[in-house]
């Protein structure tokens, strides 16, 4: 069992699901969260987006596409993100089974360090509803990445048409790229990598309940809604609590630090990079670590 490098002996994972996941950098678990959960969080999505729930210190973005077209709610809202502390929200992110997978990739000492509920509204610009090739590690200030891992759970059947994501197998054994806007981007942070779309892709066609667990590394991107209806996502970005935390000065990540630095000023929260990615972090299972030693969160 020793030659296994991305996955920890002793969990819930098969033997082949294990060496899916080695080979390939993503494993999907069909019907892996109830969709009592489910609609339980869309009930709560719906509420924050038509206003009638605070968000808090959470993120509510809107599809730049559709703000001047009179929508509204779910029609206008693309994301909610930061909502490790929604008591709600938060109950995907500690649900047993997502979580059980989770430590049978990083170990049993799991921090909920990124949280999203990813709406594709119908009628967006195809280059707003779009998430270009990308890879998540581009993002973070801690490492290593074979302790980090993601998962997305569809909210609602997910596939080519309205949305789904794609993957390119096996690339979680590469490095990490450059990311930059796309030319004509249309969503702040949509950071991309550029020069690699000729790559063979998997489009990974999901239900209710599925979810997609992957490698921070792993290209993958989506593609835009062209139905009528919606395309939502919940998921959650986990990483052993004893990760370290890297300067990203002078890295391929500078830009995207400075970026999300005066994004957290203008905010009202004039923090540094590390402190902003410690300050929204949770501990979700197991022992505390290196995410928990600030006095205080949002």
């Amino acid at each position: 069992m020793g030659r296994f490098r991305y996955t920890q002996d002793g969990g819930v994972l098969t033997y082949e699901q294990r060496q899916f996941y080695e080979d390939n950098g993503y494993i999907v678990i069909k019907n892996n969260v109830s969709h009592a959960l489910l609609d339980e969080i869309q009930d709560r999505f719906i509420k924050i987006c038509d206003g009638v729930a605070d968000p808090g210190f959470m993120t509510v973005m809107k599809d730049p596409s559709l703000k001047h077209k009179g929508v509204r709610g779910q029609y206008l809202i693309n994301k909610i993100q930061d909502f490790l502390y929604d008591e709600v929200l938060f109950k995907y992110c500690s649900d047993k089974p997502v979580v059980d997978v989770i430590e049978s990739i990083i170990g049993p000492n799991i921090t909920g360090a990124h949280s999203m509920l990813i709406n594709k509204p119908p009628d967006a610009d195809p280059g707003a509803s779009l998430h270009p090739l990308h890879q998540d590690l581009h993002y973070f200030p801690f490492r290593p990445a074979d302790r980090i891992a993601a998962s997305w759970t569809a909210m609602e059947r997910v596939d080519e048409n309205n949305g789904c994501l794609y993957v390119i197998p096996g690339s979680h054994k590469w490095e990490l790229y450059p990311h930059t806007y796309p030319q004509g981007y249309k969503n702040r942070l949509y950071h991309g990598v550029q020069g690699l779309d000729h790559l063979p892709k998997v489009n990974v066609v999901m239900e209710k309940g599925d979810t997609v667990f992957f490698h921070p590394i792993l290209l993958h991107g989506s593609g835009p809604n062209r139905t009528k209806g919606f395309r939502k996502a919940i998921s959650c970005h986990y990483a052993d609590s004893n990760c370290y935390f890297i300067d990203v000065r002078g890295t391929l990540q500078e830009h995207i630090a400075e970026e999300i630095e005066t994004l957290a000023k203008k905010k009202g929260a004039p923090m540094k990079f590390v402190e902003i990615w410690k300050a929204k972090s949770r501990l979700v299972r197991g022992i505390p670590g290196n995410f928990q030693n600030l006095e205080s969160h949002l």
